[in-house]
């Protein structure tokens, strides 16, 4: 199923950035009358059929709406910490996306080695992997945010921060996911997080989790975190 991405639907008329139309008029080689299936990555997963073919700025009118796409009880929340190499810090987000996640963050780490990352293009990244996975509801991606404004920030849910700290008492992270919940998860630097990120958290009311016996990559304990969600809730 090929799912294009929406930015404006009025009425009955969904219209597509020049990106999705290019792509699909000299891609694809959709043509005007052809059918397609796109989201509005807000929910909702239509089908239309191809009003304009022009490759600068395809349009398509509404045929049917199904509401609620793949709509689940529960959200997903990874603050992570960005990495110096920015493909693997890329690699993570597709993954997760496809996985099922709902909010992103990058976290400002005392380890953290690169503070900055390239948000237009994560952006089209997430795009990318809710279009590839079948989804309709677009991850939010947030700006980059210190630590401990993050942890003593109003936060719903489960909270959970994953670290190899053996100064801390550490619970299995799949003993701590409820059904159901809403869950946000805090993955560390290359590094790990430091005692007093620890120790601030754990006063914020973050629940100190373990990911197994092996060490892993920062992008590869994300997307452990997000496996443990997601098996809990299938």
């Amino acid at each position: 199923m090929q799912v294009f991405y929406s930015f404006k639907i009025s009425g009955d008329t969904a219209a597509f950035d020049p990106e999705e139309s290019q792509h699909g008029i000299k891609v694809l080689r959709l043509r005007k009358g052809g059918k397609i299936s796109f989201t509005d990555g807000a929910g909702n997963m239509y089908e239309g059929m191809i009003t304009s073919d022009d490759f600068r700025k395809m349009e398509a009118s509404i045929i049917s709406v199904t509401r609620g796409y793949g709509k689940r009880e529960y959200s997903l929340h990874m603050a992570v910490s960005p990495l110096k190499n920015h493909d693997r810090f890329e690699w993570f987000i597709e993954k997760a996306v496809e996985m099922g996640i709902d909010e992103i963050t990058p976290l400002i780490c005392d380890r953290t080695e690169k503070q900055t990352v390239k948000s237009e293009r994560l952006r089209k990244l997430i795009v990318s992997a809710m279009k590839q996975s079948v989804k309709s509801y677009l991850p939010c991606l947030h700006e980059a945010v210190p630590f401990n404004s993050f942890v003593a920030s109003p936060l719903t849910g489960i909270k959970i921060i994953a670290h190899c700290s053996g100064i801390f008492q550490r619970d299995p992270i799949n003993s701590i996911i409820e059904q159901g919940k809403n869950i946000i998860i805090l993955v560390g630097p290359e590094g790990d997080f430091t005692e007093a990120e620890i120790g601030n958290a754990i006063n914020h009311g973050f629940r100190s989790v373990s990911l197994g016996e092996s060490r892993l990559r920062t992008e590869t304990a994300g997307i452990v975190a997000c496996c443990s969600s997601y098996l809990a809730n299938i």
